[in-house]
């Protein structure tokens, strides 16, 4: 009897530790679903809900990706972190124009329905420079701020 009331015991811990290990509380369940039909070989999901969306820190063939929701669940946005050589070559080659003295701090793609939109962030001494790309048009610039001085 013992025996069976501590089995019971555990089965229940690992049961209310696996639901509460999903870290799905306070996601809409639609969002929930939504992600499970479309990212159903994501791995290590974390989510985050905010009063806007609700988001899923994810891995998806050994890439760490973000994925929005809205309340009704769904899909808003999908990014990730890029390196350059991931860029389409047009992008890669226009960027290095802008680099000079520069240095990537920050690279990620965007996409949203159809639409695809790639951010890069170059820093040097004196500013930090945030360009925008479609993929097709090129950069463009999309915040420029100087770094303040000492």
């Amino acid at each position: 009897m013992k025996t069976r009331i501590l089995a019971l015991s555990l089965l229940l811990t690992v049961a209310f530790t696996s639901t509460f290990a999903n870290n799905e509380i306070g996601v809409s369940q639609k969002a929930v679903n939504s992600f499970k039909n479309e990212f159903a070989q994501a791995v290590e999901v974390k989510w985050e809900n905010t009063k806007d969306f609700a988001k899923a820190t994810f891995k998806l063939n050994d890439q760490v990706m973000f994925a929005y929701y809205s309340e009704a669940g769904e899909l808003v946005a999908v990014t990730r972190n890029m390196v350059s050589a991931q860029l389409p070559i047009n992008l890669q080659s226009s960027m290095k124009k802008s680099l000079k003295d520069s240095w990537i701090s920050d690279l990620f793609e965007v996409s949203s329905g159809d639409e695809t939109t790639y951010y890069v962030t170059l820093e040097s001494a004196d500013y930090i420079l945030v360009l925008k790309s479609n993929g097709a048009q090129g950069w463009s610039t999309f915040k420029k701020e100087k770094k303040a001085t000492l």
